[in-house]
């Protein structure tokens, strides 16, 4: 959701890549259909691991900036950047997956979690740029 919603907001003039401490090779559902709701497409993404970016040729030390939204991957973020220069942030997003019995509960708490990263964007970047696509 986060890369998806940074590209939205922002434009494609930063280089944003999402990874998690494991792959799981599809985006959940639920992501897809509350991130639809801002226009923001999903549903051809593919979630990738730190190591699978290792492994593609994109090195930690060549971004600026890493926003991790758990504690494992703010570990493994600073484990794999400890000699390089950059910044490792930690933004403690609620995890949604298994929460709520029905469809609707579940899609609330996916809302809840995609609000939560629009709070942290809009609070560090500012508010989303007219001219991102």
């Amino acid at each position: 959701m986060a890369e998806g919603i940074t590209k939205k907001f922002y434009g494609t003039g930063t280089y944003v890549q999402s990874a998690g401490v494991h792959t799981d090779l599809e985006i959940d559902g639920f992501s897809v259909a509350v991130c639809q709701e801002l226009g923001v497409e999903l549903s051809r993404h593919r979630s990738r691991s730190f190591d699978e970016m290792e492994q593609w040729g994109d090195d930690l030390g060549s971004f600026d900036l890493v926003v991790a939204l758990s504690p494992a991957s703010q570990r493994r973020a600073l484990e794999l950047t400890r000699y390089a220069h950059l910044d490792v942030e930690y933004w403690p997003i609620m995890d949604p997956t298994g929460l709520g019995q029905t469809r609707e509960e579940k899609l609330h708490h996916y809302r809840q979690t995609r609000d939560q990263i629009i709070h942290h964007l809009t609070e560090h970047w500012g508010p989303p740029r007219e001219d991102a696509p």
